[in-house]
């Protein structure tokens, strides 16, 4: 009797202490891992949907137009104050772009 008891007490302690490891991994997940998941999805889109014309910005600081877009290789050409750039879609950033689309309507 004593045994079942112990064994009882035992594995609730157990379960106690990986409580607060269980809870570290659920608030790591919805503070940190979720929200990038989100990001990276509404990146994927913006960079699907862009047109022909569109003032973008690169990852890398570069500015320009949308001359052409080529979905075989999925690849942009851009014009620059310098002449005409070559660029993967995954090079433009949703976040500068839409930044400078607002500031250029002023």
């Amino acid at each position: 009797m004593f045994i079942t008891i112990f064994l009882q007490a035992s594995s609730q302690e157990n379960l106690m202490n990986m409580l607060p490891f269980v809870a570290m991994i659920a608030v790591f997940y919805f503070l940190i891992i979720r929200p990038q998941m989100r990001r990276q999805k509404k990146e994927k889109l913006f960079q699907t949907e862009i047109k022909k014309g569109a003032k973008i910005v690169t990852t890398s600081g570069i500015h320009g137009k949308i001359l052409e877009i080529n979905d075989t290789d999925n690849t942009v050409t851009i014009e620059t104050g310098a002449g005409k750039i070559k660029f993967e879609r995954s090079a433009i950033s949703m976040e500068l772009s839409k930044k400078y689309a607002t500031e250029s309507k002023k």
